[in-house]
Formats: C-alpha cells, structure tokens, sequence
C-alpha cells in the first residue's frame, strides 16, 4: 500500500470502529479550532463595541447556538462516520447537490486557508524581517499542507502541541496586561468604540464559526458515541468561545483598541507575534483538511472516480500558499462574506432530513457497518435545491434577527413541510464511486473490508 493510499483518511467511506478516537483527542482538535486567532479576533471586536457583560452574554447565546448545531451534525457523524459533503449524498442533497456542497466548502475553506496563511507570514515577518513576507507566506502554506497530507493522526499531534504553547502564551499577555490595570477596572470599563448590540454580538460569535459547526462531521466521524460528540462540542466551544473570546474582551479595554495586533503586541511585544503564528496554525490545519475533503467528494462526483485525499490536499495547499504570496486573497473575501450566507442553510436541511423526514435514512442504517457506504444516491433532489436557494437568499438579505440562524431555521422549516407533503424526490441514482472500486480491488485493504460485500 503507498503511502498516499495510506493518508487517504476514508474520505468517501466511513470511518471504521477500530480507527476512531478517544473523545478527548477529537475535543483538543475541536478545542483548537475555537481558540485560535479568529475567536482572539472576535473577543477584541466584541471588547471594542460591547460592555464587558454585554460581551459575556453575545458569547453565551452564540455559544449555545454553536453547541446546538454542532451536536445535531456531530451525531450525524459519528453514527454514519462519514465526512459531511460525502454524508450529505443521503442527507437530502443526492450525489449532484454534493458535488456543489463539497465545492463550496473547498472554495471557501482554501480561501480562509490562503488568508490566515498570509496573516501568518506577517507575523513571521516581524520576527525575522530580513526574509521577504511573500516567502514566509509559501513557508508557512507548505508547513500546515504537510501536516494535513498525513492526516488526522499528525493533525492530532499538532493540536497536543500547539494547543498548550497558545494557551501559555495567551496566559503570559492577559497576566501582563492585568498588571498595569485593575480586573475590576477593565469589566467595569465602557467600551472605546461604536456600540454593539447584544443581538449584533450574537450574530458575530453565531456566524464566525457557523462554518465550522456545519463541518462538525468531518472530525465527529472519529468519535465513538453520542456522548463522545456532546461532551467534547460543550467543553472545547464552552472553552474556546469563553476563555480565548472573554481574553480578547479584557485586552481590548485595556488597550482601547479592536486591532488584535496591536492589542497582542502591546501586552507582550514579540511573544504576540508568536501568540498570532501558533493561532493561525490551530486553525488553518483543518481549513486545509476540509477543503480537501470537499474537493476530493466534487471531483469523485464530476468525474466518476476516486481520487486520493493525501493528493488533493497536497495540490490545494500549495494553490493556497502561492496565492497568499502574491497578495489576491484580499479580493477573495467578499465572496467569502457570501458563501456566509450560503452554509447555514445546510445545516438545517441535514438536521430536517436525518431526523424528521428520513428520507434516505433506512440506507445508511442498512450499510451502517466496516467502512461500507450504500451503493446508490439520488443524483438530484430538486426540491432540496430550492430550499436552500430560498434560505439562503433569506439569510442575505433579511437582516432582523440572526441571519445565519434565520436561514438554518427557514431551510428546516421548508425541508419538513416539503417531506411531508411528498415533495421530497430524488431524480436519477448514482452509484457510489468508492462501491464499484471495491467490486474491483481498487480500495485500500481497511476501506475494502466490507465495501460492497
């Protein structure tokens, strides 16, 4: 078996029992995630706008929201062991509405990757200025791509790594800080910018990870049980959204300002810089990850062929790391804004599916076993698609409200009320890629234990 057969991480089949993970390994992974350099971000912006409780309850109810969705997906996971655009096949999208799924998560997710790989170069930069940014750009790009080909195992070795030096370090900069300025003082403090309301810091804390919740399955494949997935979300998004969020609220009435720059950089000098490199690399390990998954279950549906995940990731790691150097991710995030509107949406069309309409379930419960995935998908559903157009165009435009959330609940809504009138079709089958190569030896002797047996 080569090695990037080996690093394929069954990424069109199910996770296998013996190949998943004690619950606190995924956790740190998960954990990592939400408290990197984006929820350091998020704090300071809430800290900049928002009194110290009114940030504390932004956090609480964008908390709960996450956790909630989280759970719902996760569960979905674990029991299928599925990543989400392959799991979506049966989850009310059909093989087509994945391929679309898996390209959207791939286009987005690179995108943050090649941006957060820039804001890593930055930092490095300042650290040692003699080398070019653009070159610490393709650096730090290669670096997290190399860690992700290898997978979740080597991902889990760098979450046990740098989960504990962020939080050193984190610790070191609120301790600094905290001794040029009364605790008391800072919570009692108003804050230095434009207001915020409670409702806009929820959304804030909401819609920075929605993505993330939605991609739950792509780690909660590795979990053992239910109680695996709700322990771990609570804990590690309890952790993440108030530990590093809350930190970023203190240091930003401290230092008056929403830039996490500055604010880092004030505190502990150089030591923020490192603060800012190690987040960002939490982080972009799993943008990196799936956006591979994604594009490996798009390019399986388009082309009718399986093609390796070590491969893909390795291609779209250096794609991203030669974009973040030559500066043209700026122009990329607005389209990123819009994808924002685009994702939640699935979210609530999984849930409707998977435990309301079950449509397709009575497959994956019949499969459910080894690495075995069913045979067949609907090619198209018709009526999915149009939901999730009409919720997404909700979560865009309207703005009263949660707007993530409006469409997560509209897309649930539409998704019920159509099942049960019998709306809910699929036109067409498809087979499943991955069936056929093991009706031809073509999987790896872990996927093809009962694939298509």
């Amino acid at each position: 078996m080569s090695a990037a057969t080996a690093h394929d991480d069954y990424a069109q089949v199910r996770v296998p029992t013996e190949a998943r993970y004690p619950w606190w390994s995924v956790a740190i992974q998960r954990f990592g995630m939400l408290s990197a350099f984006g929820q350091f971000l998020l704090g300071a912006t809430l800290g900049f706008g928002q009194s110290f409780w009114t940030a504390f309850w932004s956090i609480t109810l964008g908390a709960v929201i996450l956790e909630v969705v989280s759970i719902f997906l996760g569960i979905m996971g674990m029991r299928e062991g599925m990543q989400t655009s392959m799991l979506s096949r049966w989850c009310g999208f059909g093989r087509a509405g994945s391929a679309i799924i898996g390209l959207a998560i791939g286009v987005s997710l690179i995108g943050w990757f090649g941006v957060q790989s820039g804001v890593a170069a930055a930092g490095l930069g300042a650290l040692v200025p003699s080398v070019p940014v653009w070159v610490w750009s393709i650096v730090a790009g290669l670096g997290v791509t190399a860690i992700c080909v290898y997978g979740f195992k080597s991902m889990a070795w760098t979450a046990y790594i740098t989960v504990p030096i962020f939080l050193v370090l984190v610790g070191w900069a609120i301790v600094a800080e905290l001794q040029r300025h009364s605790l008391s003082e800072l919570v009692a403090s108003a804050p230095a910018g434009p207001e915020l309301t409670l409702l806009q810091g929820t959304t804030l804390v909401a819609g920075g990870f929605i993505v993330g919740a939605i991609i739950s399955p792509d780690l909660t494949r590795y979990n053992r049980s239910a109680a695996d997935v709700v322990k771990q979300t609570v804990i590690s998004v309890s952790l993440g959204e108030y530990l590093i969020g809350l930190i970023g609220v203190l240091l930003a009435h401290a230092v008056r300002s929403a830039d996490i720059i500055t604010i880092v950089t004030s505190s502990v000098g150089w030591v923020g810089i490192l603060i800012t490199i190690v987040g960002v690399l939490k982080i972009n390990d799993w943008n990196l990850y799936s956006s591979g998954l994604g594009i490996v279950n798009f390019a399986g549906t388009v082309f009718d062929r399986r093609v390796n995940r070590a491969v893909v990731t390795a291609v779209i790691g250096v794609v991203g790391s030669v974009a973040a150097a030559v500066g043209i991710l700026g122009v990329f995030i607005p389209f990123l804004i819009v994808l924002g509107s685009v994702f939640p949406p699935i979210a609530g069309i999984f849930v409707a599916e998977y435990f309301v309409v079950k449509r397709w379930r009575a497959d994956l419960e019949a499969t459910r076993h080894g690495t075995d995935v069913p045979p067949v998908a609907p090619q198209w559903v018709p009526a999915t698609l149009v939901i999730w157009l009409v919720s997404a165009v909700v979560g865009y435009f309207v703005t009263w409200g949660l707007p993530s959330i409006n469409s997560l609940v509209v897309a649930f809504v539409l998704y019920v009320v159509a099942g049960k009138a019998g709306l809910v079709r699929g036109y067409g089958e498809g087979r499943t890629e991955t069936y056929d190569a093991a009706r031809s030896g073509g999987l790896t002797g872990d996927e093809r234990q009962t694939v298509g047996a």
